[in-house]
């Protein structure tokens, strides 16, 4: 059974390879979810995830005939950098089976660490069966992600690093995926407090470990933004901690993850993948359960594609009131447009994108819809907007 001891003798091992990050308080995410907030950035490590931890106490404990054969791991993208990372800092052979669904940046920063890089499936459990395939016949020794005994207390070492720097936390709220994090932090947490309660949070697309705790049906999705906690099947050996030691599990869903995302890049100017960002989205979605409490936040990773962070944070625009489409009929005579572009200038507002429609509309063939997509300070500002072209003699209205 893992223990304290093991979590201690972990973080000796990691001394001088890893950064003990940052775990400070955030006035303005306390002030709004009503708790005392407090951060740990483990998007700030080399491989920018906790990952590296456990991967880095697994392969320090290997032997040298191990180390000859190489290791294989499969992962979405942290822990394989985290494994490839590690092994060539101590020249062992690294191959990583991914998803096919794994995000290009994840894919090439582990290559950009000397692994083999296999794509393979299109679920966790086939890039595993697959990995598990490869390690057969090629006599490579095995990483699991989060079910072994030495994973799990590397990670483990996130909650020894926070309650050490902060011993008045009285609750940790932590992603969870196949329960590598979550186990190692409980076990460290509950051995040092044991009054401090702990709460896991999945994606509802992925609850595979709240209905293995709970005895729930919850179906499982096909995809989510948080893909690092997109685990199909929960870990053995960590579910068995979790049963014991985590006091609650809570679910969140894509727009609250996506929220907590772009509050995290707004008001902590740090950028967070959706897994990162499932604590803050917790704290959102459940304030009640949390108001006046000392609370912990891990963030656990920053990989994320470019591409897909542009698309959350112009659709946080829009909930914000910040980015909105509206519609403007007016009547199809020069100048119209002119009129209507000068309204919305006057209005303080800024064009985005126009598109004049003709034919697709059920107006009067003298009439032709204008939509607009502008930019404004928030909702009370998109009203103002709507008045003045309303005021002006259009008729305008806001599309959702």
């Amino acid at each position: 059974m893992l223990t304290l001891t093991d979590i201690e003798n972990a973080a000796l091992r990691l001394q001088g390879h890893l950064l003990d990050t940052p775990c400070v308080a955030s006035r303005t995410l306390s002030q709004i979810t009503g708790a005392q907030v407090f951060l740990k950035f483990e998007n700030l490590q080399y491989t920018a995830s906790f990952k590296e931890r456990g991967a880095c106490n697994k392969l320090a404990q290997l032997s040298d005939a191990e180390r000859r054969r190489g290791v294989i791991a499969m992962s979405a993208g942290n822990h394989a950098q985290g494994v490839a990372y590690h092994a060539q800092r101590l020249g062992v052979r690294a191959v990583i089976v991914m998803p096919c669904f794994t995000p290009g940046v994840k894919i090439e920063r582990t290559r950009g660490f000397g692994a083999e890089v296999v794509l393979h499936g299109d679920s966790l459990e086939e890039s595993r069966a697959h990995a598990l395939l490869l390690a057969e016949e090629q006599g490579l020794v095995f990483v699991h992600p989060y079910d072994d005994e030495a994973i799990i207390a590397g990670q483990g070492t996130v909650g020894l690093e926070m309650l050490h720097a902060l011993p008045e936390l009285d609750t940790l709220v932590v992603a969870v995926g196949g329960g590598g994090l979550i186990a190692g932090m409980a076990t460290a947490a509950k051995a040092i407090n044991p009054g401090i309660e702990i709460i896991g949070v999945q994606t509802s697309r992925f609850p595979a470990m709240v209905n293995a705790i709970k005895g729930t049906h919850h179906p499982q999705g096909s995809s989510t933004i948080a893909e690092g906690i997109a685990v199909g099947t929960p870990g053995e050996i960590t579910r068995e901690i979790i049963a014991r030691l985590v006091d609650d599990m809570v679910l969140i869903e894509e727009g609250d993850i996506e929220q907590a995302m772009v509050m995290l890049l707004e008001i902590e100017k740090t950028l967070v993948e959706g897994a990162g960002a499932a604590g803050l989205a917790a704290l959102l979605k459940y304030p009640a359960r949390f108001a006046g409490k000392k609370v912990g936040l891990v963030l656990c990773g920053g990989n994320i594609d470019p591409m897909l962070l542009a698309a959350i944070i112009e659709r946080g625009m829009v909930r914000a009131g910040r980015l909105a489409r509206i519609r403007v009929s007016a009547r199809d005579v020069p100048g119209s447009l002119a009129r209507i572009t000068a309204t919305v200038a006057d209005a303080g507002a800024n064009i985005d994108e126009v598109h004049h429609q003709r034919a697709f509309t059920m107006l009067s063939a003298q009439n032709v819809e204008i939509e607009l997509v502008i930019q404004t300070r928030g909702r009370s500002h998109i009203e103002l907007v709507l008045a003045a072209l309303n005021a002006a003699g259009f008729e305008a209205s806001e599309q959702h």
